[in-house]
């Protein structure tokens, strides 16, 4: 009868071992799907604002290109940058794939560049300088990129705090048991400290220094 009781002790000990174990592991998954969608969120966010940037630049192509000489080469740049960027395929863990993040970034930035060449260059044409659709169209550019710059580090922020959950213990466990995987950070690209270097004595009309590269599309 003693050993019936015992087994039936460490019986009920060990059910009740389980359910606390199960709900804590549902307690850590919950916040963690919570901090993730909120990543995610974020990440919607980011997207949100480069796709509204994208959207200005063919007005913006259409009205330097009224203006007359403006330099064939830098506006061929911005217009092949954004080609770059939307011909993008994004796999759906992009926040969690190193490689397509990074290309992200790099096509972004190589479009951050040619467009920053581009309103550098404008300096040299007094029609755009006064033109008022050029001037509105700048305006909503030089806003968005502000926007980028919020939505970027709001997504930093998103992702630091469930990268941060994740890694402490005993959330790693659990999350790592669960298939949660860490999110990649936006970072400074080189040389974005730096204002664009624009040559004005280009010799022959219509000639401006290299092309910014551009890196490849990703490959799904």
């Amino acid at each position: 009868m003693k050993a019936g009781g015992l087994v039936l002790g460490c019986v009920g000990l060990l059910i009740a071992a389980v359910v606390i174990f199960a709900l804590f592991g549902v307690g850590v998954y919950n916040r963690l799907v919570g901090l993730e969608e909120d990543v995610t969120e974020k990440w919607a966010q980011v997207e949100n604002v480069y796709q509204r940037r994208a959207d200005l630049i063919p007005n913006l192509v259409a009205t330097v290109r009224g203006a007359a000489d403006f330099e064939r080469t830098t506006l061929e740049n911005v217009i092949e940058a954004r080609s770059r960027v939307g011909q993008m395929t994004l796999p759906s863990n992009i926040t969690e794939d190193p490689a397509a993040f990074q290309q992200f970034e790099q096509s972004q930035g190589a479009l951050s560049s040619a467009l920053s060449r581009l309103l550098v260059v404008v300096e040299r044409y007094p029609e755009l300088r006064a033109n008022q659709n050029f001037l509105e169209l700048q305006s909503q550019l030089e806003g968005t990129e502000n926007r980028i710059a919020v939505e970027r580090m709001r997504y930093n922020e998103s992702a630091r705090t469930y990268n941060t959950a994740l890694r402490r213990f005993p959330a790693n466990f659990v999350g790592r048991i669960l298939g949660f995987e860490s999110k990649n950070y936006f970072a400074a690209q080189p040389g974005a400290d730096q204002a664009p270097d624009v040559n004005f004595d280009f010799g022959a009309q219509g000639q401006t220094a290299p092309p910014p590269a551009v890196p490849q599309p990703v490959q799904p």
